[in-house]
């Protein structure tokens, strides 16, 4: 098993909250970090028709099996035991649960109505590259990382993902899409996705998704939700507290996994990654991804941002910190180059920035200082970013 930077916070939390919510696309290991860290819990699935029966015939009988606790995954399936478990621990603060699920949507709409204040909520995504970089699996090429992609299956079972991928989107679409919106053509939401991939690291035009999609905007709106509720998509918002009304107001579009993009593009192999005519937009979802999940997997929210105005100007990622936002360029050639803070240094001219805290993120191996500002190599972003 490969060890998940999230388990820090879970052994942390357990001590301060009577429930756990632990959420996170399908396969992206959440029922084997739980298992590794609840030792001395039990675990059921939900998913176990049997066991779910049992729990929506007789709900505070299912419930008295667990006299400490227990991790239930799936348990947006029974919505019912949510009020349960509630009344349970109110009388009995010795008791600790762990709820788990892969559709966040009906997940959380269940913890707020029933478990708000008493629960908090962690998410867990497919492997970080410092996950990786700790057990020596990170390739030399961050090609190769974009097209293997980062969920645990191809990693603990050997799976190619020319094989993973495709069985990933039939199974999500089969039937995490049924379950959250009943979808009559699956084919018209499949083709949709594909859509969205072709438009990673793009500012969303719902009306132009829509008419090539064929269908209304208002439905496009309706299938990203989708999207992003079951951690396939999401959203990076607009910085607009600045400098300039001028400014793009709608948000960039990413997925959480490029071995997921590179598979509904059709790219079937590392060469075509190389070759791809948006090979940027591939490493900067690649880059912008994996700082999210540093932040996620502490338990902790990020506050990232794009900026770009009229002109196209554009910052591709701004992380605001309490001391200030820091921006970062994010550029997937392997050779320093000074066109690289072109759009930084105007930043710094409407911002007053200070050049040491000017960063591009590149596809080199060295980072290095500069009377330009900062060059980091992806290789090393949790050492020089967060």
């Amino acid at each position: 098993m490969i060890p998940r930077e999230a388990a820090q916070i879970i052994i942390k939390l357990r001590k301060q909250f009577p429930v756990i919510t632990l959420t996170g696309p399908r396969q992206s290991g959440k029922t084997t970090l739980l298992k590794s860290v609840y030792t001395d819990l039990p675990y059921f699935s939900l998913e176990d028709i049997d066991v779910r029966n049992t729990a929506i015939n007789d709900p505070r009988g299912f419930l008295s099996n667990f006299p400490e606790g227990a991790v239930l995954d799936e348990i947006q399936r029974v919505p019912a035991l949510f009020s349960y478990i509630q009344g349970i621990i109110d009388n009995n603060k010795k008791l600790h649960f762990v709820l788990s699920g892969s559709q966040n949507f009906l997940l959380l709409e269940n913890i707020s109505q029933s478990l708000a204040g008493r629960a908090a909520i962690l998410k867990l995504l497919p492997f970080s590259i410092s996950e990786l970089q700790n057990e020596k699996l990170v390739p030399d090429s961050y090609e190769q990382l974009i097209f293997t992609g980062m969920y645990p299956g191809i990693y603990d079972r050997d799976i190619d993902p020319e094989y993973f991928y495709p069985s990933y989107i039939s199974t999500y679409i089969e039937r995490d899409v049924r379950q959250i919106k009943n979808i009559e053509n699956l084919n018209n939401f499949s083709n949709f996705l594909q859509l969205c991939a072709g438009r990673t690291g793009q500012v969303i035009n719902l009306n132009s998704l829509a008419t090539d999609a064929g269908i209304s905007p208002n439905t496009a709106k309706s299938w990203l939700s989708i999207l992003e509720a079951s951690y396939i998509i999401y959203f990076l918002q607009p910085y607009y507290e600045n400098f300039n009304k001028r400014i793009i107001k709608s948000p960039k579009l990413y997925f959480y996994d490029t071995g997921l993009v590179c598979s509904l593009l059709g790219i079937s192999s590392v060469g075509q990654v190389k070759t791809f005519h948006s090979k940027g937009a591939l490493f900067e979802n690649l880059i912008i991804t994996d700082l999210i999940k540093n932040k996620l997997h502490k338990g902790l929210n990020p506050r990232f941002y794009y900026w770009q105005n009229k002109t196209r100007q554009e910052i591709d990622l701004i992380i605001d910190n309490p001391e200030g936002p820091l921006p970062f360029e994010i550029k997937s050639g392997m050779t320093m180059n000074e066109n690289y803070f072109t759009n930084l240094k105007y930043w710094q001219k409407l911002s007053d920035e200070k050049v040491e805290n000017l960063n591009v993120i590149y596809g080199g191996d060295t980072s290095l200082k500069t009377s330009n500002g900062n060059y980091i190599s992806w290789k090393k972003l949790h050492d020089q970013v967060i």
